[in-house]
Order: structure tokens, then C-alpha cells, then sequence
């Protein structure tokens, strides 16, 4: 066969966009089938020159998983969800977290036994400037978001006298560097396992061929990428960690993103899971959910559809819907990435090809200017797949996710206690939501800037909302009370002095005061 590779036109023709009345279904079949065709022959070429102890764990990444993602990319056309066709929540659908009940310690220690805890490990800090994996991130008191992560696994383990086993899913940015760290953690009383999802070539958007030209990543890291991490399922299966804690006894895994400092282990859940109200239901799947606030619009959310709960991604909604999709009294919870499995379905589900996630299109633009796709998958977008799935509806303190320096603003701050580990919020706080900090990226995106413009990390205790733009510094022990609004002006600078207080302020590029 003749390779022939695909035009701009190709491209939008295989992906459902604009076509003319002359193009007809003949057609475009044997558009997808000729990209298909050229990707398959660019993987085996990859295939082939990697050494031959690599050629299998590629062939089986490449010409099994990524190809067949790639196949339904061609495949599907069009929003992977009919809005009309969204059913209402079933009343039991999500579960009120106060309803459940708390088990007594001799459950905890036996329950325990039976679980599994799973850190989502493949992100980078480059987002708040930092080199490396982001789980190696100074958090609270010199600890990392991995110390913090192994602190709470020792605490239960020492307390409940069991040993509950801790699992990173790392990407080939972040293994080395992780592998390097846990060597640390070595006489502690935490088990510790660790697998290395997958590794995608990125594809050029023009031609939807793979743009590595060469099997080794280091060689060129910009061509290859993690493929999000609802890669989970079958990495984890892959590398043999399924089987072996299956073999173990374990029945269930509780999986969180790893900067999720709320995201720790609950025995209401887990006593839900193995020991339900009725004996004949099992929850195979359930998903954290947490109330939707302004702040929280974007994220996904829990839906009914073709008689199956599942996941709806801002990314998966037609673009006339996405302000329903943002409505706070339609959609009332949001996805936590919270996340508990059981062990034996998804061994189940994945020996029965029936682990279908709706593809997430990543269109990323290189430094070099070429414009490059990466096709993802979400580890909750499996919920559909599995039976009895079901949401629960968390408390906020649960979803404590460290995304940008105002997220860091708020767990370095005096709103929380450390504890074993884990953050929790103090009891002089009034009200258990957290404020709303929004922090200018100019200059406060970077960790290291940001750390640069606080002597101390201020009073925030009684602190509702926070602004801050421009070129701001805070001297020590500021305290900042109610709603706080300071902007410096292009070309001013602000220095907020040391034990400044301020409750209900606006300063602005003057320094004036005033009160809001």
C-alpha cells in the first residue's frame, strides 16, 4: 500500500468538522483507515529500532493502547454526549457523607487489611516553577507533599497496628526523581510500590502522525507524554501490582491526586464498601463528590446517562451547554479525583475489553511552534464501566488540592493544623469553608517569588477573600481580615509593613487605605 500523508483537509474530515455536501461516508472510512494505517506503520517503525528487551512493554504500549485510542479518536465524531439525552440523578445516585456510620476500631484494623492506597505521582511542578516532580514540593514545616503522604500512611499503620500498603503511579517525568526520594523512607512502617503508567507519542495536528523519531524519550522528551491518568487501570495491571495484591487479599484501592492534601484515607467509606446496609449490593466504584461553589465551575461533575452514572468533563459538553455545565443549581457537586476500586473489577473489566473512557483531545502548541495533539483519559471518566458505582458527597475539607501559590497560600497559613500528616483546618476558624485568595501571576506564580514576598506567612484565620496584584510584599505577622483588595500599579510597589492589620481594605498603587 502507498502511504500517503493526510492533508489539513483530512485531518478535519476524520475529526466530524465542516464538510462540503460532495465528501460521502466511503470517503471518509477510507480517510480514517489511511491515517490509521500510516500511524500503525510510524509505531511499528518505533517498535523496531528500540532495543529488543524494550520491544515488548512498547509493542504492548504502542501498538495495543495507544493505537487503539488513537482508532477511536478517528472513530468518534462529534460531542461524546447528546445533551438532551442527560437523565436526572436517581435519588440514591450520591450518597450524603453524614448518613454513613462509624465503624469501631476492631473494624478499622480488619477493614484495613482489605485496602490499598494509590497517589497519582506524574505531574511536574513547572506550573508554579518548580524542577520535578511536583509530590517533591516543600508544602508545611519542610515537608513535601510525598512526606505528607507517607507520614499518614505510618500514622495508620502504627495506630490500627496493620499494614496498609502505599502505591505511586509515577510518569516517566517524575519516576527517576521519585525513585530517588522514597530510598528515605526505608525504615519507616509504610510499604511502599511504585509503576510507571504509560509513555504516548504526541501527534502532529497537521499530519496525525506520532512526531517522536526515536523510541528512547530522552531523546526527545517534547514527542512523547503521560497519557493522563486514566491510564491507571491498565498500567497498574501491566506492571503485575494488580495481581499481586489481588493474590494478597486486597479487595479495594482508595486512588487521589497526590497534591490532594485533603484526599487521606476514611473508614465511613471504606466501611460502606465492605460492609454495606444490603449484602447483595456491592459498590465497585465510588466517587468522591463535593459541593460546587463559584470557585469550582469548571470542574467535572456526575450525571446520569444511558442508565449509568458517569462523568462529565467541561471538555465533553457542547459549547451552547457549557453555561448549564457551569450552573451551580443544575450540577450541585463537583469530582474530587477522590477515587475507591475494587481490585477483583477491574481485573474483571480490563479481561473483558470493556474499559471504554471518553477520550480527552489535548491540543498543546511546542516551542517550536508546532501544533501537536495528545490524546487523555480520566481515572474517574471509568465509573460507567464498573457495577453499583456510586457518588458520595464529601465534606470540602476532602478536596485540598495545591494547584497555584494561593492554594499554597492557604495550607502554609495558620487556617490549618498538621497532624500526623494530615491538614487539619483550626478551630478558630468561624466557618469551614476556605477563602477565596487570588494572587497576580506577574508576580506570584512561581513558588520562589511567591515565598520572596512574604517575611511570614500572614493571620488569615478570620480572612474571607484576598486579591492581590502587582508588585506587593507582606512584612511579619500581617494580619488580613474580611475582604482584602490590594493592587499596585504598573510601575508602583507596595510594601505592607510588619503587624500591618487589615480588615475590609482596599490599597491601591498609592498606599491609600481605604475601607471597603
Amino acid at each position: 500500500m502507498v502511504y500517503t500523508k493526510p492533508t489539513k483537509t483530512m485531518t478535519n474530515m476524520v475529526r466530524g468538522h465542516a464538510r462540503s455536501a460532495s465528501e460521502n461516508r466511503d470517503f471518509r472510512e477510507a480517510t480514517k483507515r489511511d491515517a490509521l494505517n500510516q500511524l500503525r506503520q510510524e509505531l511499528d517503525n518505533l517498535i523496531e529500532d528500540a532495543p529488543a528487551e524494550n520491544q515488548p512493554k512498547l509493542k504492548s504500549e504502542l501498538s495495543n493502547g495507544f493505537a487503539k485510542l488513537f482508532m477511536r479518536f478517528l472513530e468518534e465524531e462529534g460531542p461524546s454526549v447528546n445533551w438532551e439525552s442527560i437523565e436526572r440523578l436517581p435519588g440514591d445516585a450520591v450518597i450524603d457523607y453524614n448518613t454513613l456510620k462509624t465503624p469501631t476500631t476492631d473494624l478499622i484494623h480488619q477493614m484495613l487489611s482489605k485496602l490499598i492506597v494509590v497517589k497519582l505521582n506524574g505531574g511536574l511542578g513547572t506550573s508554579m516553577g518548580c524542577h520535578g516532580p511536583k509530590s517533591i514540593i516543600s508544602v508545611r514545616n519542610n515537608l513535601t507533599f510525598l512526606d505528607l503522604t507517607v507520614q499518614q500512611i505510618e500514622h495508620l499503620n502504627k495506630t490500627y497496628k496493620t499494614n496498609v500498603p502505599l502505591v505511586l503511579m509515577n510518569s516517566f517525568n517524575t519516576d527517576e526523581d521519585t525513585e530517588k526520594v522514597i530510598r528515605k523512607y526505608k525504615n519507616l512502617n509504610v510499604e511502599i510500590h511504585s509503576f510507571n503508567q504509560s509513555c504516548y507519542p504526541r501527534i502532529n495536528k497537521e499530519t496525525l502522525l506520532p512526531i517522536a523519531k526515536s523510541p528512547n524519550f530522552e531523546d526527545d522528551l517534547e514527542a512523547w507524554y503521560p497519557p493522563g491518568h486514566g491510564d491507571f487501570y491498565q498500567s497498574f495491571k501491566n506492571c503485575g501490582l494488580l495481581r499481586k495484591f489481588l493474590d494478597k487479599g486486597r479487595e479495594y484501592c482508595f486512588i487521589s491526586n497526590i497534591d490532594n492534601l485533603g484526599a487521606t484515607v476514611d473508614f465511613n467509606i471504606l466501611d460502606l464498601l465492605l460492609n454495606p446496609n444490603h449484602k447483595d449490593i456491592k459498590h465497585e466504584f465510588v466517587m468522591e463528590m463535593t459541593d460546587k461553589t463559584r470557585a469550582d465551575v469548571k470542574g467535572g461533575t456526575l450525571i446520569q446517562y444511558e442508565h449509568k452514572l458517569r462523568l462529565l468533563e467541561i471538555a465533553q459538553v457542547p459549547k451552547e451547554h457549557v453555561d448549564d455545565f457551569k450552573s451551580v443549581k443544575t450540577f450541585k457537586f463537583f469530582n474530587t479525583n477522590n477515587i475507591w476500586a475494587k481490585l477483583d473489577a477491574i481485573d474483571r473489566v480490563l479481561a473483558e475489553n470493556k474499559l471504554n473512557m471518553e477520550i480527552i483531545i489535548n491540543n498543546k502548541s511546542l516551542g517550536n511552534g508546532l501544533n501537536v495533539i495528545q490524546l487523555e483519559t480520566a481515572v474517574g471518566a471509568a465509573m460507567k464501566c464498573f457495577d453499583g458505582g456510586i457518588g458520595v458527597n464529601v465534606p470540602r475539607s476532602r478536596f485540598l488540592p495545591v494547584k497555584k501559590t494561593s492554594d499554597l497560600l492557604l495550607v502554609m497559613s495558620n487556617l490549618y493544623n498538621l497532624k500526623n500528616g494530615s491538614l487539619v483546618m483550626s478551630h478558630q476558624r468561624m466557618f469551614p469553608t476556605t477563602p477565596l485568595v487570588k494572587l497576580g501571576d506577574t508576580h506570584f506564580a512561581k513558588v520562589h517569588e511567591f515565598l520572596g514576598r512574604f517575611a511570614t506567612i500572614p493571620d488569615i484565620i478570620e480572612l474571607d477573600h484576598l486579591t492581590v496584584s502587582g508588585d506587593v510584599t507582606f512584612g511579619a505577622k500581617v494580619s488580613l481580615k474580611g475582604t482584602v483588595i490590594i493592587i499596585a500599579n504598573h510601575g508602583d510597589r507596595i510594601d505592607i509593613p510588619s503587624g500591618a492589620s487589615l480588615e475590609n481594605k482596599i490599597v491601591s498603587g498609592n498606599m491609600r487605605i481605604l475601607d471597603h
